[in-house]
C-alpha cells in the first residue's frame, strides 16, 4: 500500500513538473526577425568600402602578375627581380588586409548576433515568467517533447 501511494505521488510530482517546462525553437526565431536583416545591412555598410579597398587591391594585383608573366623574359634581370620583390610584398600587404578584414567582420557579426540573442533570451524570460514556466528548453537541444508546451510564437511576438 505504501509503494502505491509513492507511486502515486511520483507520477502526481512528475504530471506537474512537466506542466511547468516548455520549449522554444530559437533558431526558428532568429531567422525570423526582421532586425537579422536590419542588423546585415549595418553591417555591409560598415564594411562596404574596406571590401571594395580589397578588391581592388587584388585586381591591381593580378594585372601586375600577368604583365609579368608575358613581359618578364624581355626585362633586364634586375628589373624583374625587383618587380617581383615588390609583387611579393604587395601579395603580403593584400593578404594581411584581407586577413585583418575577416577577422573584424567575424568579430562584428558575432557581436551583433549575440545582441539579437539576448533579446531573444530575455522575451524567453519575459514569457516563461508569465506563463509560469520553471524550465525553458531550446527545441533544437531535446530529441522528443511529448505534449510539450511550445512558447515559440509567445518569444517570438515578445521580440518583435
Amino acid at each position: 500500500m505504501i509503494v502505491l501511494l509513492n507511486l502515486g505521488f511520483t507520477i502526481t510530482s512528475t504530471s506537474q513538473a512537466a506542466d511547468k517546462i516548455a520549449i522554444v525553437d530559437i533558431s526558428s526565431i532568429f531567422q525570423q526577425l526582421p532586425q537579422r536583416e536590419t542588423v546585415a545591412k549595418k553591417l555591409e555598410d560598415e564594411f562596404k568600402k574596406r571590401a571594395t579597398e580589397l578588391q581592388s587591391m587584388e585586381r591591381d594585383l593580378k594585372i601586375k602578375m600577368q604583365q609579368l608573366q608575358l613581359n618578364g623574359s624581355n626585362m633586364e634581370p634586375d628589373a624583374r627581380i625587383s618587380l617581383e620583390k615588390s609583387l611579393i610584398a604587395q601579395r603580403d600587404n593584400l593578404s594581411t588586409k584581407a586577413h585583418a578584414f575577416e577577422q573584424d567582420n567575424r568579430r562584428r557579426q558575432t557581436e551583433e548576433r549575440d545582441k539579437i540573442l539576448n533579446c531573444i533570451q530575455e522575451a524567453v524570460r519575459i514569457v516563461a515568467t508569465k506563463k509560469n514556466y520553471d524550465i525553458v528548453i531550446n527545441a533544437n537541444a531535446i530529441a522528443y517533447a511529448n505534449n510539450a508546451k511550445d512558447i515559440t510564437n509567445d518569444v517570438l511576438k515578445q521580440v518583435k
